[in-house]
């Protein structure tokens, strides 16, 4: 079973063309998805796991570090991390107000290469806040490597703005491919849901 049916079975990935989600963000969208309950599903998370360590044998290969981003990545990076034998470290959106004031937590020496995992990309801003924290503490960022992403135009604008390589295991992309080819959707209805995906 693909990673989108796995996602859509568990309720992770949710498809509304008609009553739209709101995100934190407050953008009106007609797919929300909450990789968190991956966690809860021992057969998927493996599946995810095992895609992702293959693309980093693939594209990834010469990574030192696995960084998870606070809170969804993390989870996922220590898996990936544990499985590969490496070191991990985790990511928060800033650096905490008490004790050391860390943002970083665990260890990233001088030219470590990095990997950024991340459960979903929307328009990128929390996942180049990552990197950029990783890189500002000595870290030399590889790549960000996510579960699923919506490919909107802003954030393949701000990656390439940041010279930051991203990856996918799904995007939005090859699922509407994979719903359109089963008849879940007709022509219209995925032009639509491109549309929409476009004006971001």
């Amino acid at each position: 079973m693909s990673i989108a049916k796995q996602l859509i079975k568990i309720g992770a990935l949710k498809l509304n063309t008609e009553k739209y989600f709101t995100w934190t963000s407050g953008i009106q969208s007609p797919i929300y998805c909450d990789n968190r309950l991956i966690i809860s599903y021992p057969e998927v998370r493996e599946e995810v796991i095992e895609a992702m360590v293959n693309k980093i044998k693939e594209t990834y290969k010469d990574v030192d570090v696995i960084a998870g981003c606070a809170t969804a990545g993390i989870p996922h990076a220590a898996w990936v991390a544990d499985r590969l034998n490496l070191p991990m470290v985790y990511v928060r959106d800033k650096a905490k107000k008490h004790g050391l004031n860390n943002q970083i937590e665990g260890r990233i020496n001088k030219g470590d290469r990095i990997l950024i995992i991340e459960d979903l990309i929307s328009t990128g801003g929390s996942s180049i806040k990552a990197a950029n924290a990783a890189t500002d503490a000595g870290g030399h960022v590889l790549g960000i490597l996510s579960i699923f992403s919506y490919n909107m135009k802003k954030s393949l604008e701000n990656m390439k703005e940041h010279g930051y390589q991203s990856d996918s295991l799904l995007t939005f992309d090859t699922l509407l491919n994979e719903l359109q080819s089963k008849g879940q959707y007709d022509e219209q209805q995925i032009k639509d849901l491109l549309e929409w995906r476009d004006a971001f």
